[in-house]
């Protein structure tokens, strides 16, 4: 059977990412998803609303559960992601977004701090 290249090449490329690399990854898709909820708020698409709402929490839900408790800062992450969770869980229960703003600015803050100590650890 043959394998798509442009898929054989995503794969190999996520497998040789630091894990620095994944964690941005992962910041641009939570990013992306609040985004796109924002869209389907604008156009009062519920079924989107819940779907990119949902996926913005498994997210916050990963980046919590990959945390190092061995590093102080954890603890602070931690309570920031039960943060993030707590208002877009409301936002979806109440369809409000009026919160979504500030979590994509936090989130990009974040995104932007890892990125800069991604580069520092890489040298």
């Amino acid at each position: 059977m043959m394998t798509n290249p442009y898929e054989t090449y995503k794969q190999q490329s996520v497998m040789t990412m630091t894990s620095g690399q994944i964690l941005l990854l992962v910041y641009n898709e939570l990013i992306k998803q609040l985004s796109l909820a924002q869209k389907a708020f604008e156009k009062n698409d519920i079924p989107e609303i819940n779907r990119t709402l949902q996926k913005s929490q498994t997210i916050i839900r990963e980046l919590k559960n990959t945390l190092n408790f061995d590093y102080s800062i954890s603890n602070d992450l931690s309570k920031l992601y039960d943060y993030f969770y707590s208002v877009l869980l409301n936002a979806n229960i109440k369809k409000d977004p009026s919160e979504i703003q500030r979590i994509i600015e936090m989130a990009t803050e974040l995104k932007n701090t890892f990125a800069e100590a991604d580069k520092i650890a890489r040298g």
